[in-house]
């Protein structure tokens, strides 16, 4: 099967339709269409209606007979369930799906505040509670006490709110650890400017990295202009930044202009309130903290489905590590007895966003082989930036076998399980290679690198570097959880068949 075969197979959303399915999906109504993370909130929020409905049936019935689990474990208790009972569980898992969408819970919690959504949340609870009594009252559904009710009430907000709050503190833990942060431009030079940048640095828990100001008129921030208006996507896109953010008055036409090229780019653009007449009208204000903003263009972003890559990078990592251990063990003593230096190769790489970090492999190489590279650049066979040679004398017996069955890669899992890398994306590449990079070439460095991808799979040996490019950015651009699991089905074939070097 080849790339475009792949590819073909996996149809993607035309750019227009992407933009206005993802605005529905953000502030639309019951009727927007559902991403992949709504659907998993929803499914979350129901699967809390339906248990806490179960749970509040089983202390007002059953409690004093036996302990709470041992209802749900005995099948007499599902028997003993009356059907009205099943009925008002279903339907208050609905209300509360419909009134939790209505209140907003599904949209993306980046720039609300956690206060609010436990607001929104208790809201959604309780007027999906009274819509419950209403229907009871009009179905004479007594058998439904009010303590059960109440219980279910009591239940499922606690689980909600416990819930949201958890998930939120690990974002706003990864958040300041330096992971999935937002970079920022500001446009302006003024007071606006420096209150905005002053309002994002004090917020570091949302997520929001302050890249630099573009200047309009020339202005007077010094070294923290990077750039001027006409110029600042380019610059945005060499910086990895995700939103531009515009406070100062600029022509129309310009700031169209750059959000054409933003878009392109797939970075937002955001401006402050009643600063453009007329061009953000109908646009919902979002409060980055307490600063209003008006998005004039936000990108689909799939985080549901990036949820459910994460989750299957974790499961494939601990069973890989688990099933390879002895063969790793075997390794680590072949490369110990055969020469010496240590048996795992550490390499600083970049990867998403610029991030440096730790590449772990099987040293493969004699110790210290980094420092005889350079007298060994006249025999590079690959074109521009990668450097690859046929017979390298640097490589151990060993490590031409380990390199054959891409064996030297196995501790990479390592990276994965640590969040650095995933089972499949880009080749990480060395930061030297970066630093040659044009800007359309960044746009590999927009995922996670991967231990396998489709250039490892499809042209490992080809020594163009544009293909290497041009792979990375197909992918990039074509991602989906079902291409993955092609590339991940080839990766099986390419190491049988000890195509690797």
């Amino acid at each position: 099967m080849t790339i475009p075969d792949i590819l073909e197979q996996n149809q993607i959303i035309p750019d227009g339709q992407q933009q206005k399915a993802g605005s529905a999906s953000r502030h639309g109504g019951l009727s927007a269409r559902l991403s992949i993370t709504v659907l998993l909130w929803v499914v979350l929020d129901y699967v809390c209606a339906l248990a806490s409905g179960l749970i509040a049936f089983r202390i007002r019935q059953h409690a004093r007979i036996a302990p709470l689990y041992h209802g749900f474990l005995n099948h007499q208790f599902w028997l003993s369930l009356p059907l009205i009972s099943v009925v008002y569980v279903v339907l208050f898992g609905l209300y509360l799906i419909a009134f939790a969408r209505v209140y907003g819970l599904y949209r993306a919690a980046d720039h609300s505040s956690g206060l609010n959504e436990q607001r929104m949340t208790v809201q959604a609870v309780l007027t999906a509670g009274l819509l419950l009594c209403g229907t009871l009252y009009v179905m004479r559904a007594y058998a439904v006490s009010r303590i059960v009710v109440a219980l279910t009430l009591v239940l499922t907000m606690s689980a909600m709110m416990v819930r949201r709050f958890v998930w939120r503190k690990v974002r706003e833990r990864r958040f300041l650890d330096g992971r999935d942060v937002r970079n920022v431009l500001i446009v302006g030079e003024g007071r606006v400017a420096d209150a905005l940048r002053e309002h994002l640095q004090s917020l570091p828990y949302m997520g929001f990295r302050f890249k630099g100001f573009v200047s309009v008129e020339g202005g007077g921030h010094g070294t923290e202009v990077v750039s001027d208006v006409e110029n600042c996507v380019a610059v945005a896109r060499s910086l990895f930044v995700d939103e531009i953010y515009f406070t100062a008055a600029v022509a129309k036409e310009t700031v169209v202009a750059v959000v054409e090229e933003a878009h392109e780019n797939g970075i937002d653009v955001r401006i402050v309130p009643d600063m453009y007449d007329g061009l953000a009208w109908n646009a919902p204000v979002e409060y980055v903290g307490q600063f209003p903003t008006i998005p004039l263009h936000m990108r689909d972003f799939p985080r549901g489905a990036f949820v459910l890559k994460r989750m299957m990078d974790v499961i494939f990592a601990l069973i890989a590590l688990i099933l390879c251990s002895p063969v790793m063990l075997v390794v680590a003593l072949l490369i110990k007895t055969e020469s010496d230096g240590p048996i795992l190769y550490a390499a600083k790489r970049v990867g998403r966003k610029g991030r440096t970090f730790s590449c772990y492999k099987f040293r493969t190489m004699v110790n210290k082989a980094d420092k005889l590279k350079a007298s060994l650049e006249h025999r590079n066979e690959r074109d521009g930036i990668l450097f690859k040679i046929t017979d390298d004398p640097r490589i151990t017996a060993t490590g031409a076998w380990l390199r054959k069955f891409s064996l030297d890669e196995l501790p990479q899992f390592f990276n994965v399980l640590l969040g650095d890398m995933s089972i499949v994306g880009p080749r990480p590449p060395l930061s030297s290679e970066v630093a040659k990079y044009d800007i359309a070439h960044l746009r590999r460095l927009d995922v996670l690198p991967g231990i396998t991808g489709l250039w490892q799979v499809q042209a490992r040996q080809n020594p163009s570097f544009d293909q290497y490019i041009s792979l990375d950015t197909a992918y990039v651009e074509n991602w989906s959880l079902l291409l993955d699991l092609q590339i991940m089905l080839r990766t099986v074939g390419v190491i049988v068949s000890g195509t690797g070097s």
